[in-house]
């Protein structure tokens, strides 16, 4: 058997539901590379290595006495610091919020031990997630495993590195403009975004009520389809859940897509390019014609100017949401985050219009998937970007990070539709790029059935960091 901190998700359970591989063996491998590798890439900044391994003991107990949970049971798992966890410190990448140790777990957290899972620790994030970098100047900067002078992307940053880098199987993000398929794209690895309501944010330390989503981020699809299982469900102590069955998910991965309608916004997603991308890209979305796929040219159904209106609201409710401790600590934010909070708010006309904006995305995007299955597109408009690079440029021109990074992702979460972000491909350099498809709302089965056949049809998940 390989070391077990390389194997997937899927490979470590069939391993230890066939009692070839402990719980106990799995979480020392996983925080042994942590401890090799973590120092360079600061992708974990909390690890609760005695907790874990007790869990991790437990399970196998469970496991020897035959009561299986499932497919997460005694996988280790990381958890992006916004997630609560009762007795670990919790702060949101933040000195405001440094100490804060919650007494009780998010939702998706308790659902994780639920279903057996070990928590090894949490993982770097952007200052309360405000940012497409993950370059923190209170916990400093996660670094790419694939070129640790770049960006790993965010804010999610700390747990696509983690993964990528093989320090834990598997681990959640959060993702309001993009940040989990940005650090997917960026590192390499697979990052989805179930739909709006589909998992619950309750115990999640907000960014925006209204465009978060809480998903999983791994090194395959079937991966992330275990894990949306075992976290997905109405609940209420999120307002945004729904109550719809949560399908099996792992069914829907068939490596067939014959007869499955793809459309290709270009006018919206491929207007301003890396070369290198739009090259990976345009070989995916023949790849996915060639497995049977009917692959056309269709409008996303909104404008920019819509996606630049509506995200107004994400601002507002930041102001909201952090006015009590500007007012009362401002110094402990970073310069760029105390700057971006304190921006004038939008004239009422100006909101008005942002919430027009916002509904008219929705019904637009909902409307094109009636007529098709699928939307691709790139995830970001370029490869990572080095660490302090801002602005950064896309075929002559300078954007900031949040431009170049967030601007394809972004759309998916202001029309609440589930994405998912696979890899493509490499540059020249070395560094991944990321394929995004987008499906209707609730058919996550969809979106993970195309690619997984288009993951079995391609060998990018092979690769592995030069590390």
């Amino acid at each position: 058997m390989p070391d077990p901190a390389d194997l997937t998700v899927a490979d470590a359970a069939r391993a230890i539901a066939r009692r070839d591989l402990s719980p106990v063996d799995l979480t020392r491998a996983c925080l042994a590379r942590i401890e090799a590798r973590n120092p360079a890439l600061n992708a974990f900044v909390t690890v609760v290595p005695e907790r874990a391994l007790e869990e991790a003991a437990r399970a196998e107990a469970e496991l020897l006495a035959g009561q299986y949970r499932g497919p997460l049971h005694g996988i280790p798992i990381g958890l992006k610091d916004l997630y609560d966890t009762a007795g670990i410190e919790t702060a949101a990448g933040s000195a405001v919020l440094r100490g804060r140790v919650p007494d009780r777990d998010a939702a998706a957290v308790a659902r994780l031990r639920e279903a057996g899972a070990v928590i090894l620790g949490k993982t770097n994030t952007h200052e309360f997630a405000w940012g497409t970098t993950t370059n923190n100047p209170h916990t400093g900067p996660t670094r790419n495993p694939w070129a640790p002078d770049r960006i790993p992307g965010g804010s999610s940053g700390g747990s696509g590195a983690a993964v990528a880098a093989r320090l834990c199987p598997a681990a959640l993000g959060t993702d309001t403009g993009g940040s989990i398929r940005i650090p997917a794209a960026l590192c390499g690895v697979v990052g989805l975004k179930p739909t709006f309501g589909r998992v619950s944010r309750a115990g999640i330390i907000p960014m925006s009520w209204q465009f978060d989503h809480a998903g999983p981020i791994t090194r395959t699809v079937e991966d992330a389809a275990i894990l949306l299982a075992a976290i997905a469900g109405y609940d209420p102590a999120d307002f945004a859940t729904v109550p719809v069955p949560v399908p099996d998910y792992r069914a829907a991965l068939v490596p067939d897509i014959r007869g499955l309608r793809i459309g290709v916004p270009r006018d919206q997603f491929f207007g301003l390019l890396d070369p290198e991308v739009l090259v990976a890209v345009e070989e995916a979305l023949e790849t996915l014609r060639g497995l049977g796929a009917a692959v056309e040219d269709i409008d996303a159904g909104f404008t920019r100017e819509q996606v630049i209106s509506a995200w107004r609201l994400v601002n507002v409710e930041g102001r909201l949401y952090h006015a009590p401790w500007l007012e009362q600590q401002p110094e402990a934010y970073s310069e760029e985050l105390r700057n971006v909070l304190l921006q004038p708010l939008p004239e009422p006309l100006d909101l008005s219009a942002a919430y027009l904006a916002s509904y008219e995305i929705k019904e637009g995007v909902r409307r094109v998937l009636e007529t098709v299955d699928l939307l691709a597109a790139p995830t970001t408009m370029r490869p990572a970007s080095a660490i302090g690079e801002d602005p950064v440029e896309v075929e002559g021109v300078q954007l900031s990070t949040g431009a170049a990074f967030a601007s394809l992702t972004m759309p998916f979460n202001l029309a609440g539709v589930p994405a998912v972000s696979i890899p493509c491909g490499f540059s020249a350099e070395g560094l991944p790029i990321g394929l995004q498809l987008a499906g209707r709302p609730f058919d996550e089965g969809t979106v993970l059935r195309a690619a997984f056949a288009y993951e079995c049809a391609t060998e990018w998940r092979r690769r592995t960091p030069p590390l």
